[in-house]
């Protein structure tokens, strides 16, 4: 059963906003014939990478929820700027939401195991439009109608 990494997305306010972003890094790689990724800094290697990669994903809390989710692909050793080793998660372009579920902020990453994880939002039944605004979702499921 694969490991997950649990992560405050800073800096983005909605997952629209984290899928506009991706979606520019994709054009940006498909212009350059470089590989479609995104590689996120941290500054600790997780220990057990080996569970991570066999089939882990970074979950993105925004906003105090976990939200959605990107597939890691690998994690490669990088040095930062000061020249510090720093691992980068290399992840796959395709956000993939998630139910929403509360979390408390929290620095760094965490380990998050495939059980406590959230469902995917298309797999679970919810019958969601794709193209709803998150905050329309999260009305709905407040009032229990989702």
């Amino acid at each position: 059963m694969p490991l997950n990494l649990i992560k405050l997305c800073v800096g983005i306010e909605t997952v629209e906003e984290l899928e506009q972003y991706r979606a520019e890094q994709r054009a940006r790689a498909e212009s350059t014939g470089t590989e479609p990724c995104s590689t996120h800094r941290t500054r600790s290697f997780p220990r057990r990478a080996d569970e991570i990669l066999e089939g882990g994903s970074l979950y993105w809390v925004i906003k105090g929820q976990v939200r959605a989710r990107q597939r890691i692909l690998r994690l490669e050793e990088i040095e930062s700027e000061d020249g510090r080793p720093r691992c980068g998660i290399v992840m796959d372009l395709d956000v993939v939401r998630v139910v929403p579920r509360r979390h408390r902020a929290f620095q760094g990453w965490r380990y998050l195991d495939e059980a406590d994880a959230p469902q995917d939002l298309y797999d679970s039944g919810g019958g969601v439009d794709g193209d709803m605004p998150s905050e329309m979702q999260e009305e709905l499921r407040r009032l229990g109608i989702l």
